[in-house]
């Protein structure tokens, strides 16, 4: 059925706020992670393989997922999904031991794999290539604002309740989000290349150099993010020595850099294309000057000033203005009928370095008695993809 353009905007608004819980209910750990450690008595490795927890699942499920999301009522599938990891939040408020904290991480981590693939599937089918990058940015900008907005929300939510009692609140009180998501998306939101998805064997046979580029370069992307996720909270306490409630706010300052940027990247590339620019190339220029910006993180290892060293973080966050257009060129680039599996396919990718980049970090912290060298390797990764981009992703529009 068609859409119009006012209902479609507001589709990408509540995806928007679906980022913004789905990180406030992913990020809690890790703000929350200097109480939970003393609580547990956990090490900074035992803290890593905690923090890399959610990213078992969520990695795993991001191709039938991606499948289902090319297949299906995607209004009864992401509310579904919300659903799970909404009460998997909630209820880990009542675990006690480090095993039940990660079991729960687990559950919420299948809840939240829709959140990609689904959610620029629906970006696909509403928006076309000249808004997708803008659409895209709206959409995932969500996930940094929960960060940004939501990181001294939850901190003084734990300093004032207790961490177990912010699960709680968190979880259980986002399952609201239901309501206005079942009364604004359409019953039965279907287009050709829905009807024309393909068995996920068939689907896989899609998969081509483009794919490839795509993927190992959002490998790169994600091990420079998820650091920044899963650590910087505990580097402001443990490094700066920050209480708990000063890191929440200081946080949110790169925390809302990435998210300004990421509509904003994918806005310049938007009108870049409009002005007669190849899309594919004004997409990867966008990305390439992104990731160039993350050397600021290097400057703020080694900066003594915590005001400074924050502002530059907040600086090294320009790489948000990638987001966007590594998300609409995935989906310019995927073949008929496969955008929710290529989706998932790259987001898979991205978050294979979820897994790995928390306990890199904690091995290199307990090792080195120091953040810079974790700093060095992130940066190090993620300009490593740019080759990718630019020598694997194809220009021409077929």
């Amino acid at each position: 059925m068609p859409v119009s353009p006012t209902r479609a905007w507001t589709i990408a608004g509540l995806l928007s706020l679906a980022g913004f819980i789905n990180y406030l209910d992913r990020a809690i750990v890790s703000v929350a992670l200097p109480v939970i450690a003393a609580d547990l008595h956990l090490g900074p490795t035992a803290k890593g393989v905690l923090l890399s927890a959610f990213f078992w699942s969520y990695a795993l499920m991001q191709l039938p997922v991606g499948w289902a999301a090319d297949r299906y009522n995607l209004r009864w599938l992401y509310a579904g999904a919300f659903a799970l990891w909404s009460i998997a939040c909630g209820f880990t408020g009542f675990a006690a031991t480090l095993g039940a904290l990660m079991g729960m991480r687990v559950v919420l981590g299948i809840g939240e794999s829709i959140y990609m693939p689904g959610g620029m599937k629906i970006i696909s089918v509403l928006f076309g290539p000249r808004e997708r990058g803008l659409a895209s940015g709206v959409m995932n900008c969500g996930t940094r604002a929960g960060l940004a907005l939501g990181a001294p929300v939850i901190a003084f939510l734990v300093h004032g309740a207790g961490w177990q009692r912010a699960f709680m609140v968190l979880g259980f009180g986002s399952i609201v989000w239901l309501i206005p998501w079942l009364a604004v998306f359409p019953a039965s939101l279907r287009t050709a290349n829905m009807a024309q998805a393909q068995s996920f064997s068939r689907t896989l046979a899609t998969f081509d150099r483009n794919l490839l580029g795509m993927c190992l370069g959002h490998i790169c992307y994600g091990y420079y993010w998820y650091l920044l996720v899963t650590w910087l909270p505990a580097y402001l306490v443990e490094s700066r020595h920050m209480t708990l409630v000063r890191a929440g706010a200081y946080v949110s300052i790169p925390y809302m850099v990435f998210t300004i940027s990421e509509p904003l990247g994918g806005w310049i590339a938007d009108r870049l294309t409009a002005l007669g620019y190849n899309e594919r190339r004004a997409r990867k220029a966008v990305i390439t000057v992104a990731y160039l910006s993350s050397v600021m993180l290097l400057a703020a290892g080694r900066t003594a000033n915590d005001a400074a060293a924050v502002l530059m973080i907040g600086a090294a966050s320009l790489v948000g203005l990638a987001t966007g257009n590594l998300y609409a060129l995935t989906a310019s680039l995927a073949r008929e009928g496969a955008v929710g599996v290529w989706l998932g396919c790259l987001n898979f990718a991205g978050n294979i370095p979820g897994v790995a980049a928390p306990i890199v970090t904690g091995v290199l912290i307990e090792r080195t008695g120091s953040y810079f060298p974790a700093f060095v390797v992130a940066v190090a990764i993620l300009l490593l993809g740019l080759p990718a981009y630019w020598w694997m992703v194809g220009e021409a529009n077929d």
